[in-house]
């Protein structure tokens, strides 16, 4: 059922509203309230899908009605009606955050049709929500050792700068992660944080992607095309896998971060960008520089913060707790039962040369969960986890 809340003060328009509202869908489910002051008191007692609320009323008018909600319940839309607004009325209840504003006496069409686009936005507001809670969970820094309590600490001091970090580990280790992390708790978390893999970039296709192309620059460039630089404006770029980057789009890289400033492949007009960068690596760039491979002073462009992702079995102590995160996710993945691991299969997978890192304990932890009994044993560990 879809509760709608009419607040009125005219009774006789309410009970008209709520018979039209309730004739046109049996899903819909009307409540009334007769002045401002009543209807807040039962929005913060109820959640509901949708209020239609009328602008001049007494003790409280529309206006703050809509305001305070938006403060405490900001999902649920308002459709504003009043039959003494005026245009000025109207702009000032979409500038506040109204859904609609519709003029007494309001034509039941568009009345009808602005409710259920209303709705739909509700749906669609709760939908993103619930995604962007996915996105953060995807993105869990799961662990309490020591090594992962000092890089938590040092991302909540840096996240808010705009200073450049760089990220190092080997594979698996969850380097990603901080990045996202840095992104999630930075000013810039509600803009786009664009990822580039340069290790899966073709060398000679690498500038066109970080910094776009013009039409006719080269074969199969049929038109413009925006870089990754121009993409994450105002957000943050992660360079993944930097130390495979090419010499000439490191030139390039270094000039951006030294001017802000881009030029697409084949154009010699300037683009202003404003970017974080965050880049990582699984190389040794220093021994990259000393072998001609890596530029040193974009390394020192890059490298303002460092920050150093332990590998799995320099924090064992973690695995029980990365053992549980990922039996959780992968039953809600897969739609079956959370499987419980023994506590002797857990000191087994504790012993564990993790060379894969965190990346090889997910893949066997999902391993154990397809083959394993009821509850994981030390016995499916030794069985199906051997190394």
């Amino acid at each position: 059922m879809k509760k709608i809340l009419i607040i009125e003060d005219e009774s006789a328009i309410r009970r008209v509203l709520k018979r039209i509202i309730e004739e046109q869908d049996k899903n819909f489910q009307v409540f009334e309230a007769e002045n401002g002051e009543e209807g807040l008191e039962i929005i913060k007692k109820q959640d509901f899908d949708l209020v239609l609320c009328d602008i001049k009323m007494p003790k409280k008018d529309g206006i703050e009605v809509l305001e305070e909600t938006k403060n405490i319940k900001p999902e649920i839309p308002f459709v504003m009606i009043s039959g003494h607004g005026d245009l000025e009325t109207a702009v000032e209840s979409m500038r506040k955050g109204a859904f609609d504003y519709i003029p007494k006496p309001p034509d039941l069409n568009r009345l009808l049709t602005s409710l259920r686009n209303a709705l739909e936005y509700k749906e669609l507001v709760v939908e993103n929500k619930q995604l962007k809670k996915k996105v953060s969970k995807k993105f869990q820094m799961i662990g309490a050792s020591n090594n992962m309590e000092q890089i938590k600490t040092l991302i909540d001091k840096v996240a808010p700068t705009d200073a450049r970090v760089l990220i190092t580990g080997q594979n698996g280790t969850g380097k990603e992660l901080v990045a996202h992390w840095i992104h999630q708790k930075s000013n810039r978390h509600r803009a786009p944080m664009v990822e580039v893999n340069c290790a899966a970039i073709p060398s000679e296709l690498i500038e066109s992607v970080l910094f776009g192309h013009v039409k006719g620059s080269f074969t199969g460039a049929y038109k413009d095309k925006k870089g990754k630089f121009e993409q994450a404006n105002g957000g943050t770029l992660f360079l993944d896998e930097i130390g495979d980057m090419s010499l000439s789009a490191q030139a390039k890289v270094l000039r951006a971060l030294q001017e802000s400033r881009i030029s697409r492949v084949g154009s010699d007009k300037d683009i202003k960008v404003n970017v974080r960068v965050i880049a990582a690596t699984n190389k040794n760039l220093k021994k990259e520089i000393t072998d001609g491979n890596f530029r040193e002073d974009l390394y020192h462009r890059l490298a303002v913060i460092l920050i150093e992702v332990p590998s799995l079995n320099e924090r064992r102590e973690d695995v029980p707790e990365l053992i549980k995160h990922f039996a959780v996710s992968i039953a809600e993945e897969q739609g079956v039962p959370v499987k419980n691991f023994s506590d002797a299969a857990i000191e087994l997978l504790k012993k564990y040369d993790w060379t894969g890192n965190i990346r090889e304990l997910r893949n066997v932890v999902e391993r154990l969960i397809i083959l394993g009994g009821k509850e994981v044993a030390e016995a499916d560990v030794k069985m199906f986890a051997s190394k």
